[in-house]
């Protein structure tokens, strides 16, 4: 016991006297770290009986691509939203001019989408618009997509429903940094 209590104070006396001679802010001495002055944000929860029923009510006739949930998560803001495309409906390439990555993910159906490239027949509608539509890519990157596959596609990527093998259905999750989506 006493040759630990000994070790202990010569150590600490190397200690003090090593910090003696070290260029300034070699050594920092740990600090415990203030509590955070506001508690933490609750968890939203969205149910998949909740994305089935919404997703099933849309229009479908239409490309729909709905908001389902927006939540503040301190800071900025995530959306979940839910997605039908028809196959009978026309499929344009489209690029947003924003920051906003969207993660997409499959429920059901199969078709081909496309990422990366360039847009072919570029046309903003309104002249105002984050949105720029295509007729097609060129040059980009195609891949089967299935229920259960998610693909990551960054703000200001172009993408395209190439083909459809039938209608799909589909979730995106959008964080948004920049706090433009209304809460839900």
């Amino acid at each position: 016991m006493k040759t630990t209590a000994r070790l202990f104070v010569i150590l600490s006396a190397f200690s003090a006297l090593s910090a003696s001679f070290a260029p300034p802010g070699l050594f920092v001495r740990a600090q415990a770290q203030a509590p955070a002055t506001q508690p933490p944000l609750p968890a939203v929860d969205v149910k998949a009986a909740d994305i089935k029923a919404f997703i099933n009510n849309l229009p479908k006739n239409a490309i729909s691509d709905l908001p389902i949930r927006v939540a503040d998560v301190g800071g900025y803001r995530v959306g979940v939203f839910g997605v039908f495309r028809p196959k009978t409906v026309k499929q344009d390439a489209i690029l947003h001019e924003t920051t906003t990555t969207e993660v997409y993910y499959m429920l059901e159906g199969a078709g081909t989408l496309v990422t990366g490239g360039t847009l072919v027949d570029q046309k903003r509608e309104p002249a105002t618009s984050t949105t720029v539509r295509g007729s097609r890519i060129d040059g980009g990157v195609s891949r089967r997509v299935t229920p259960g596959d998610v693909v990551i596609i960054p703000g200001r990527t172009p993408h395209w429903w190439s083909e459809l093998e039938g209608d799909i259905k589909y979730m995106i999750i959008r964080p948004d940094p920049s706090g433009r989506m209304t809460l839900k």
